[in-house]
């Protein structure tokens, strides 16, 4: 069992930066590959960014190429995101994730474990 529990979220000017982080415990976190999805109210959960178990490997939605960054602290089982140049269309909730496999995935369905999610708002 792994749990995820996300930070970093709040309220920031449209051109702002937030960086979120996720704190994983129990199954070991270096062996999973970890992803950030968001939902925006009356909408599905979307993709957002990936990253393999090393961090060599990410992947990126296109709306968000340029100014989010993933990265990942094997010791301190904790991933990242950094959001750079951010408008009101980010507003959403973000989750944080982790798959069974230590490829990166930018399907969904491929993470077992999520966490509750974070608030970001961007006010124009």
């Amino acid at each position: 069992q792994v749990q995820l529990v996300e930070s970093g979220g709040g309220l920031v000017q449209a051109g702002g930066s937030l960086r979120l982080a996720c704190a994983a415990s129990g199954r070991t976190f270096s062996r999973q590959a970890m992803g950030w999805f968001l939902q925006a109210p009356g909408t599905e959960r979307k993709f957002v960014a990936a990253t393999s178990w090393s961090g060599r490997d990410t992947y990126y939605a296109d709306s968000v190429k340029g100014r989010f960054t993933i990265s990942r602290d094997n010791a301190k089982n904790t991933v990242y995101l950094q959001m750079n140049s951010l408008n009101p269309e980010d507003t959403a909730v973000y989750y944080c994730a982790a798959t069974q496999s230590t490829i990166a995935t930018i399907y969904g369905n491929f993470y077992k474990y999520w966490g509750q999610g974070t608030q970001v708002t961007v006010s124009s």
